[in-house]
């Protein structure tokens, strides 16, 4: 008679176990997919913001190259009235 109700408890742990189980796993399905469309979204933003900041690397090296362009021209113009003064100081 013990060990019938052993069995019998056992088989009801069971399937306790089992039925409380089933309803988190359909749960988790939910939240898988909420996380993948989160890191979906992550990767998108990141994409989105490296070619931002390929765009903006290639404006600051225009913006640098302009900025070399007159700065070598500013020494030049320096140098050209230098000579000037020079010559005009000699005479």
């Amino acid at each position: 008679m013990q060990s019938k109700i052993i069995k019998i408890s056992i088989l009801a742990l069971s399937l306790g176990m089992l039925g409380g189980c089933a309803a988190p796993a359909a749960n988790n399905n939910g939240i898988a997919e909420a996380a993948l469309a989160k890191a979906t979204d992550a990767y998108n933003l990141a994409t989105n913001a490296r070619e931002m900041a390929s765009e903006a690397s290639y404006t600051a090296a225009q913006a640098q190259n302009t900025a070399d362009a007159a700065m070598e021209c500013c020494n030049q113009n320096s140098q050209k009235l230098d000579r000037m003064f020079e010559k005009a100081m000699m005479k």
